[in-house]
């Protein structure tokens, strides 16, 4: 046994791993159970039977209990096939004693069916076949390789064959029906647990939907008033300033920016809100087009392709939530490009994907698996440096895009497009989703 005994198998990826203090704990009962009745039939009642053999075996569970604990401790959780070992080996012992004790005749020998049980709980259903067919195997062994059922000396304990074969049968029958019947309640007991589960995750995430509505809401309030003293403090200095001067640029600037500000709240304050005007719809390559005609004149190529696209484009509803995700996922593109920016679109009966690739240096490989989380970056920052005032660089705004997105339906996957580099997100709706 080694310590990769104690791993939990990917096999058994959705079945509940057993403790190995349960195991324990279960075969020290049996440990205690076993010996107080072997000595009650021997000294308070005085059946003659093979005491010593009986203890060895025992203490032999014992031994095995002694060197888990000092090898593993008692806080692990098995493998399927290390736990399988184990009920394997309570098994054996519990149809040794039986042997020892008059087999099937022996009123124990319906403890057979208890590592069966154990393991149509815990354990996938191979390993419960194999432990199944290995209790039916003793069983079968032991209705006849036994020695006698303890009973008063000299006095002769005899029964019918076909009394023994029916407890055979008995025997066998408990084994197929709590197998089968365990073995389906443990998994329907699994499926509600996990949907229970997915109806909390699912919850969790609604009521960080909700939170990021108010948020938005909330910051934009609070950013309306000092973006409305600041558009209409450079407006006087527009008015102070000699016109074509680099000052007269510089101003102009600011205004066209506080102007974007401005709309970028505004769509802030309308998150939840369904369109209604007559352009509540377009087609997916118009509203790509509408998001990233903004980051056009950053220097940056931004190229579109629809070379496996079959039939018309299809017709989102141009929600807030949409376009402020793809502007956002352009925009960062654009930012971490080196010369161009390509947005992908396919579509068929069954889905449509947009796939936005840029040549930059990629994801890292270390953040791949956590893009979307909030407070997640790979940019650097200096609280004391040049970018301290810039807000960018938490991830949250592709946590935001990504939670948006996937309000209208749509799956998110983050990658890089070459060994090299060049990051990719691809976001792909199913056909239901319209």
């Amino acid at each position: 046994m080694t310590e990769e005994s104690l791993s939990f198998s990917d096999d058994a990826a959705h079945w509940r791993p057993l403790r190995l203090q349960t195991l324990v704990l279960l075969r020290w009962l049996a440990v205690a159970g076993q010996t107080i009745g072997v000595l009650f039939v021997h000294v308070g009642l005085g059946f003659p039977l093979p005491l010593w053999e009986c203890l060895a075996l025992i203490a032999l569970s014992a031994a095995l209990n002694v060197g888990l604990f000092l090898n593993y401790g008692a806080k692990g959780q098995l493998s399927p096939h290390f736990a399988a070992i184990q009920l394997a080996f309570d098994l054996c012992q519990l149809g040794g004693l039986l042997a020892l004790t008059g087999g099937l005749l022996n009123p124990f020998a319906l403890l057979l069916l208890a590592p069966v049980s154990v393991s149509a709980t815990t354990l996938p259903p191979r390993e419960t076949l194999l432990i199944s067919v290995m209790a039916a195997v003793i069983a079968s062994m032991i209705s006849v390789l036994h020695l006698p059922l303890p009973w008063l000396p000299g006095e002769e304990l005899g029964f019918n064959r076909i009394y023994v074969i029916g407890i055979w049968v008995s025997i066998i029958c408990g084994i197929a029906f709590i197998a089968a019947y365990t073995i389906r309640v443990a998994h329907e007991s699994r499926l509600i647990a996990d949907a229970l589960a997915a109806t909390e995750l699912a919850l969790s995430h609604r009521e960080q939907l909700s939170a990021l509505d108010g948020l938005a809401a909330a910051a934009a309030h609070e950013l309306g008033t000092p973006l409305s003293t600041i558009a209409l403090a450079a407006k006087e200095m527009r008015a102070e300033v000699e016109e074509g001067s680099p000052l007269a640029e510089d101003v102009e600037l600011i205004i066209s920016q506080a102007a974007r500000c401005r709309a970028i709240l505004s769509k802030l304050r309308n998150l939840g809100s369904d369109p209604a005007d007559m352009f509540a719809k377009a087609p997916l390559t118009d509203i790509l087009a509408e998001v990233a005609r903004p980051h056009e004149g950053r220097g940056k190529a931004i190229l579109f392709y629809s070379e496996r696209a079959t039939g018309a484009p299809p017709v989102f509803a141009r929600s807030v939530g949409l376009l402020y995700g793809l502007g956002n996922l352009i925009e960062n593109a654009t930012d971490y490009a080196r010369e161009t920016v390509r947005i992908d679109t396919e579509w068929d009966h069954a889905s449509i994907t947009v796939a936005i690739t840029d040549d930059g240096p990629g994801f890292a490989p270390e953040l791949t698996a956590r893009l979307g989380e909030p407070y997640l970056t790979s940019r650097p920052r200096d609280p004391q440096g040049s970018d301290a005032h810039q807000s960018g660089g938490l991830g949250l705004g592709i946590f935001i895009a990504k939670t948006l997105l996937e309000r209208t339906g749509a799956r998110l996957s983050f990658g890089n497009a070459k060994a090299s580099g060049h990051a990719r997100v691809t976001v792909t709706w199913p056909r239901a989703a319209l």
